[in-house]
């Protein structure tokens, strides 16, 4: 299904990013990790990924420094060829009451979510304007869409990344490329683990039960894909009903 195409995963170490880049090589990408800080954690995912019969690299890149971004983008496409695909996934969370954020904890979550996605976006627009071709799928998130108390920078910085989505695909819809957004509820990662009262939580989705990395995977692969070719600067949650 996407045989041959080039892709970029951001965050693609561990939990959503690593079922997204695995997903992709099954469908027949060659995939390009980038991860933070886990090395160990890229690495095994580069490895699952050439099982398949792709190819695959993993790069350390701190999505929020502009520069890092352009040469990461850089050496994929001296690699693995122009990219095709671009997931942005990379986040944090520093959560807590907007009366104890600091500075610091906010402007982080937005450099690394939403400046990120901006910095990735910018360093591949080039190549996706003169190719006429591309996906750009940008993983927001329900926090996005109706906000989440403790979590004022993690929404503002998932919102921004919604209205990002929307400017973007308006851009490049003229040159056949989309830019959709994908926003997850509560799915079971290690960011997630932390959050509590399972009991309260699974109460407030519809679906009773939290979402799997494998299941947002499977969107991604779709938006990825010819299939969608129609569908551009949407929203799409995935959320087993939390946020309707």
């Amino acid at each position: 299904m996407l045989n041959g195409k080039i892709a970029i995963v951001t965050g693609g170490g561990r939990g959503i990013g690593r079922a997204i880049a695995l997903q992709l090589a099954a469908d027949g990408a060659n995939i390009a990790v980038l991860y933070a800080g886990n090395t160990e954690a890229a690495e095994s995912v580069v490895y699952e990924a050439k099982q398949m019969g792709v190819s695959a690299m993993e790069i350390q890149c701190d999505v929020s420094d502009f520069d890092v971004c352009k040469n990461a983008v850089s050496a994929v496409t001296e690699t693995l060829g122009p990219v095709d695909i671009l997931v942005n996934n990379a986040g944090i969370t520093k959560d807590t009451l907007a009366l104890k954020m600091s500075e610091t904890d906010f402007d982080r979550v937005v450099d690394v979510s939403l400046k990120g996605t901006f910095n990735m976006i910018r360093h591949c627009y080039s190549t996706f304007m003169k190719r006429r071709q591309g996906r750009i799928i940008n993983i927001a998130s329900v926090s996005g869409l109706i906000g989440n108390a403790g979590q004022a920078n993690y929404s503002a910085a998932k919102a921004g990344m919604i209205g990002l989505t929307k400017s973007i695909a308006r851009e490049l819809a003229g040159r056949n490329i989309c830019c959709n957004a994908v926003a997850p509820g509560f799915i079971e990662t290690e960011m997630t683990a932390h959050l509590g009262d399972e009991n309260a939580l699974l109460g407030a989705i519809p679906l009773k039960r939290m979402g799997t990395p494998e299941e947002v995977a499977n969107l991604v692969a779709f938006l990825a894909s010819d299939q969608a070719s129609y569908i551009t600067g949407e929203v799409i949650r995935i959320d087993g009903g939390l946020a309707m």
